[in-house]
């Protein structure tokens, strides 16, 4: 820090001249024209040149100088100085610091969190290929943010509050652009849960409960994480407060998706052999060996579908009506994604999908309540695709058969990834056999037995525990 004495004097002398703004939203030329600021941008020039720090950098009149919008807004610098023109205990030394360390400090990869609507216990952290699931502190959210020592006299330390604990996706981006505002919808490209499917689809996979995506951020660390309220869900809760009376707290809204601290190794563990699993189908994209370059394109599009399905399901009895068959086609577009073989016919594929989906169950009532499912399924298709209804089924019961058909979904891509050959094989005509009671123990029953025992999900399948 010695080295950066002069900036940090500089940025001092020039905050010195702050309190003598008014009080009002004040522009950012205005600051600018503040006595000495001269002084701090000759200062950053010394202390981080352009060649080592480009980032801070803006052409004015064709010559390289520190852009005065990345000094003054994205380090914090603008906020210490409104701040402290209107009154407030502003520790000015730590704004120095952190002024000096925003700009002498090596650019932050731009990232993408994601933040889920579940509860995992504190100190999660897992690794997910390229993404990390984890749960930060308030002095770990503190850090991301380029002025930590201004939380607390804004805003921003309200949003801080709300997201403590709060389980977030995140991988790094670095061909992306850091944004003013965080947005869930992104118009360049596919949504969220598409985008980041691989690193979701083992949490889903271990949990039954549903869990989503409820916003995106994008963040420079240290540099930008402009997290505003309106971008994570909340609800109210009601505690008993000093004198028995009832007070209202603003909390964020989660679902049933909760992960006890004393499951979470085994979570772990299942997203490692979960991952693994996807990363040698998804090895096959960029194959010519055209089977394997289909199986990574069936299994993407099956987790996008089921994704796709979750995000528009909020819980299992808060199903839009007008949405509740599209959820179905969902589901039955994920069945036929993975089950579906070269070899079908057209007109055969409902029976084999409906036969291979069963073989993927190890006993007979299971089969064939599987079948019965898939069987609904496709009425239930048949009659959306047609602009017919389905009758005698109140509205409780297509909610029921909708989670009933979500839950054999899962079901059938965990066991399908479990089983799918890493060679040239197709799994469909293995299934077929089963089906037959042909080498059934062999390719279905023993490696099923085998993950469900040394990497389960959080609760054991009937038809496991059955056998």
């Amino acid at each position: 820090m010695s080295k950066h004495l002069p900036l940090r004097e500089a940025v001092l002398l020039w905050l010195e001249h702050a309190g003598s703004l008014s009080p009002t939203p004040q522009s950012i030329g205005m600051l600018m024209l503040l006595p000495h600021w001269s002084t701090v941008v000759e200062a950053v020039a010394a202390a981080a040149p352009r060649e080592e720090h480009p980032d801070l950098y803006a052409k004015v009149d064709g010559d390289g100088a520190p852009n005065p919008l990345t000094l003054l807004e994205e380090s914090g610098l603008f906020a210490a100085a409104r701040l402290i023109a209107q009154g407030a205990p502003v520790p000015v030394s730590e704004v120095a610091d952190s002024f000096v360390t925003f700009c002498t400090g090596p650019a932050p990869v731009t990232e993408q969190w994601l933040l889920l609507n579940g509860t995992f216990p504190q100190g999660t952290r897992i690794p997910l290929g390229r993404h990390t699931l984890q749960t930060f502190t308030e002095d770990e959210l503190r850090q991301t943010v380029p002025m930590p020592a201004l939380n607390g006299l804004q805003p921003r330390s309200r949003d801080l509050g709300l997201i403590t604990g709060a389980p977030f996706l995140h991988v790094p981006d670095p061909g992306r652009t850091v944004t003013r505002r965080p947005t869930w919808f992104d118009f360049t490209g596919p949504r969220a849960e598409a985008q980041h499917w691989q690193a979701l689809l083992p949490l889903m996979l271990w949990d039954s409960e549903l869990l989503r995506v409820d916003s995106v951020f994008t963040v420079a660390r240290g540099r930008r994480f402009d997290l505003n309220p309106r971008d994570v869900p909340t609800t109210i809760q009601v505690y008993e407060g000093r004198h028995g009376r009832g007070e209202e707290v603003e909390v964020r809204d989660t679902s049933e998706f909760h992960v006890p601290a004393a499951c979470l190794p085994a979570l772990a563990d299942f997203c490692v052999a979960i991952s693994a699993k996807i990363d040698a189908v998804m090895a096959g994209a960029t194959h010519n060996r055209r089977i394997l370059n289909r199986r990574a394109r069936r299994l993407e599009r099956a987790a996008r579908h089921l994704l796709a399905a979750y995000q528009r399901t909020y819980n299992d009895d808060a199903v839009w009506e007008v949405e509740a068959d599209e959820l179905h086609l969902d589901y039955v577009i994920a069945l036929e994604a993975l089950l579906i073989s070269p070899n079908d016919t057209r007109e055969g594929i409902a029976d084999n999908i409906r036969s291979r989906a069963a073989a993927l169950f190890l006993a007979p009532d299971h089969q064939k309540e599987a079948m019965g499912i898939v069987q609904r399924a496709y009425t239930a298709r048949s009659a959306y695709v047609h602009g017919d209804v389905i009758k005698d089924q109140s509205e409780q019961e297509k909610l029921e058969e909708l989670r009933t058909l979500r839950l054999l979904t899962l079901q059938v891509i965990l066991r399908w990834l479990v089983l799918t050959p890493s060679d040239t094989d197709d799994l469909a005509p293995l299934l077929d056999a089963a089906a037959q009671d042909t080498g059934r123990e062999h390719h279905i029953d023993r490696p099923l037995r085998t993950f469900f025992t040394t990497t389960p999900p959080r609760s054991q399948p009937a038809d496991i525990t059955a056998t």
